[in-house]
């Protein structure tokens, strides 16, 4: 069996599905054409966002049986076309869920701690204590929008912190614990403090997070986006800031990463967001620790060992 790797990975990729005997060939800097050259006499692709994968691509790759993909979530990935040709898809979810929950908690205290900008303005000489009073995260009440790995992860962490955490998914049940409440988002409507993302893009939540989303809280809340950056329309985020009915923002992706290319209302909306003291933006690192880039090729490993033993 032949697998074709397509982006820049951990260079454990290459040695550890041959150790399950497997050939490799690792081009991390391929062409799209030439990839399209190439595919069809690969039984697997291994890829993380170099490009999508379609029914178009698929009818290069007569041979290929799966496409695994080095990170969380598979919006790069016509999955309706993959199961019609009989590919099997899988992701790395499970790799990145501590990095991210670290990720975000970081975010929240450097947000509520002021600690973004008492280190800026004591690197600028200034001696501002009343300013950079902080608020604590204890006590704060915390929605988490999809319980999946991510969710879940960043849930258990959160309530070590002493919050309490509500938790909705659209696509699960029974997940509550002594710790976790199990709701329906108008409790989180009326009351969480802190709302973060943790679902998938898809077809439903693209745009999802609007004016109406953030008209619907009964309390002025901080919003956190470490899922993708398209689930938020920044231009309502934007608004409910100036309204106040969103007091802080964590952002790690935004609906246009490439910001060479923002149109005028995007970067309208960027410039506002990067220029308040109250919100936190990273490029879309939350789940890239140095960890969890060896980790993603541990997960993609045993799940290509497990689809070869079926």
């Amino acid at each position: 069996m032949r697998i074709l790797i397509v982006d820049e990975m951990h260079p454990s990729i290459v040695e550890m599905p041959k150790a399950l005997g497997l050939d490799v060939d690792y081009y991390p800097n391929i062409a799209f054409e030439e990839v399209l050259e190439r595919v069809g006499v690969y039984d697997g692709l291994i890829i993380r966002s170099k490009f999508a994968i379609n029914e178009a691509f698929l009818s290069h790759a007569s041979n290929l049986k799966f496409i695994g993909r080095a990170g969380a979530g598979l919006d790069l990935i016509d999955l309706t076309a993959c199961k019609k040709a009989g590919v099997t898809v899988f992701g790395a979810n499970e790799a990145n869920k501590v990095a991210v929950a670290e990720h975000l908690i970081g975010m929240l205290l450097s947000l509520l701690h002021k600690i973004n900008t008492g280190s800026r303005e004591v690197k600028e000489g200034q001696w501002n204590r009343e300013a950079n009073r902080g608020e604590e995260l204890f006590g704060k009440t915390v929605g988490i929008i999809g319980y999946g790995n991510n969710g879940q992860a960043t849930a258990e962490r959160l309530a070590a912190f002493g919050c309490k955490i509500l938790a909705y998914d659209r696509y699960k049940y029974g997940f509550g614990t002594h710790v976790i409440t199990e709701c329906d988002m108008p409790e989180i409507y009326e009351k969480a403090d802190i709302v973060s993302l943790h679902i998938p893009l898809t077809k439903e939540s693209d745009k999802w997070v609007d004016k109406g989303f953030f008209d619907k809280f009964e309390k002025p809340i901080i919003f956190c986006n470490i899922a993708r950056g398209e689930i938020a329309v920044l231009k309502d985020l934007v608004a409910a800031m100036q309204d106040g009915k969103v007091k802080g923002a964590c952002l790690d992706v935004l609906e246009n990463e490439k910001l060479k290319t923002l149109t005028e209302e995007q970067k309208a909306s960027f410039d506002y967001l990067a220029n308040q003291n109250n919100v936190i933006l990273t490029p879309h690192v939350a789940g890239w620790s140095t960890e969890s880039y060896v980790k993603i090729n541990e997960v993609l490993r045993d799940k290509i060992k497990r689809l070869l033993e079926v």
